[in-house]
């Protein structure tokens, strides 16, 4: 209105000076309020304005004037081009001003999502983080029921649920082809959406939580993958009894939050694997607290029995023997807890030296001379150096070795020998430890050296409590070495044990 009655002054004061005034002016006056029109008012208004004023300076100060025609052809040329750039300014304009406010509101889009982030992922828990972005879908979208599923190991776990105060209220839907936890699982595993219509009906949708872009008033449910770095780690319901109908700005917004309820949920899992993984370390520290104190308590009960067993023995009691038998197992048990905590504690006391490869060999095979019961041993050092050399503590080395033969002895068959070998390689001297048993199956190479396991299959009761291995291992790497497992070509295994090799001028030295 104002611009039109703005139009009328301008054609009133231009008529009274109008033999003063050239068709420039006359032209510049009018678009100018063209383009005021337009900015204030929009496209239509200034559409309006740009034929108002053409047919007003055509009538009024084209001459012959009061009429619509023109005495010189060229005015024509002027006319048309008046209207043109009126018609351009508007549209322009319109255009700039549709383009500020799509920025104005992505701008405040984007703040309301960053709020929303904010708010949700800073909670001070992973479960009410995601139960803030529960609540945050659920108020956003302007939907009754938000639930979020965990999906883990093919496994569907409701995480969180953000209901109303009339959210138990749910429409019926009568007869639902599939359940609820079926459709969560069918989500989960191939990463696409489903639609529940208010009809009873399932409609499966396209990949990815774009797959509510169909969304309708017949839609009463959407069931969505949430999905990081493509992998699928859990699942939303969306849930509106009166039908769900997401204009663009919702879908951003379902789009968004539906990343953040995906981190959600891995932050939920990961939390989780943390406070496992911290218990699992408590309660070993705990156990090899215990497994110190009470294995150095042992001690002077089994001495007082060793003594009494001796008691008896001097009296020609049979079963002294079998006792006395029975107190050296406890105390090679107890001395394997010691050992065993002394390592989890980095403690145990080491006496490195340059020691000759034969000479490991030699105690190894004196030590278990009274376990072979006339097995074949292959013991052999590679031949190259007149003498291998290893930078090593003597008594640890022969212990590990003795516990690798042992096993060996116990588990491969009596007829088949075992391999016992000495090498050197750069900076490393190998002892290797070879059977034909019935071998480890490769997910269990690294498990086997954990203290107290036994591989499947292996025999209830072979005389140990399962500490061999893990001991072996811990005294390895306490000398800067390794031992590893692998599997033996043609069957068995071969246990490698690596230690700091030395040179002759080390010895020198």
């Amino acid at each position: 209105m104002v611009a039109c009655v703005a139009l009328l002054v301008a054609t009133v004061l231009m008529l009274v000076v109008r033999e003063r005034l050239d068709k420039v002016h006359v032209a510049l006056i009018y678009l100018l309020i063209v383009l005021l029109g337009s900015a204030a008012g929009g496209r239509m208004l200034g559409l309006t304005l740009s034929f108002a004023a053409f047919f007003s300076f055509n009538f009024w100060f084209l001459p012959p004037y009061h009429t619509l025609g023109l005495a010189d052809p060229f005015d024509w040329l002027v006319l048309l081009s008046f209207l043109v750039t009126g018609v351009v300014a508007a549209e322009l304009l319109n255009r700039a001003q549709r383009e500020a406010h799509i920025a104005t509101r992505r701008a405040g889009e984007v703040d309301r999502l960053a709020t929303i982030g904010a708010e949700t992922l800073s909670a001070g828990r992973a479960d009410d983080a995601l139960a803030a972005i529960a609540r945050a879908m659920q108020t956003t979208l302007g939907v009754q029921r938000c639930e979020i599923y965990r999906w883990h190991d093919g496994q569907a776990e409701l995480a969180c649920s953000a209901p109303t105060e009339s959210a138990d209220v749910e429409a019926p839907l009568g007869d639902v082809p599939v359940t609820i936890d079926e459709q969560v699982r069918w989500v989960a595993e191939r990463a696409s959406g489903v639609r529940e219509l208010t009809d009873g009906a399932i409609q499966r949708a396209g990949r990815g939580a774009s797959g509510a872009s169909g969304s309708a008033p017949s839609v009463r449910a959407l069931v969505l993958p949430l999905r990081v770095h493509d992998r699928t780690v859990g699942v939303v319901r969306l849930v509106q009894p009166t039908g769900i109908d997401f204009d663009a700005t919702q879908q951003r917004y379902l789009d968004v939050l539906s990343y953040y309820a995906a981190l959600g949920v891995e932050r939920v899992r990961l939390v989780a694997e943390v406070e496992k993984a911290a218990a699992e370390r408590e309660a070993d520290r705990l156990k090899d607290s215990l497994m110190a104190t009470v294995s150095h308590d042992l001690r002077t009960p089994l001495t007082t029995i060793r003594g009494i067993a001796h008691e008896m023995a001097t009296d020609g009691d049979a079963r002294a023997y079998i006792i006395t038998e029975e107190v050296d197992r406890l105390n090679r048990f107890i001395a394997d807890f010691l050992d065993l905590s002394r390592l989890s504690a980095d403690a145990i006391p080491l006496n490195l030296a340059l020691v000759a490869a034969e000479d490991v060999l030699g105690a190894v095979l004196q030590r278990i001379d009274g376990i072979v019961s006339g097995r074949t041993i292959n013991a052999s050092v590679a031949s190259g150096d007149p003498i291998l050399i290893g930078r090593l503590d003597f008594s640890h080395t022969v212990r590990i070795l003795c516990n690798l033969l042992e096993n060996a002895l116990k588990y491969a068959p009596p007829e088949q020998p075992i391999d016992f070998s000495a090498s050197r390689s750069d900076a490393w001297l190998y002892f290797m430890v070879a059977d034909r048993g019935p071998g480890i199956a490769a997910s269990e190479h690294e498990r086997i050296f954990a203290p107290f396991y036994r591989p499947p299959g292996s025999p209830a009761d072979v005389g140990a409590a399962g500490l061999g291995l893990a001991i072996a291992r811990g005294l390895a790497e306490a000398q800067g070495g390794t031992l590893q497992l692998s599997a033996r070509e043609g069957g068995g295994s071969v246990f490698t044990v690596r230690v700091p090799a030395a040179d002759f001028s080390d010895i020198e030295r």
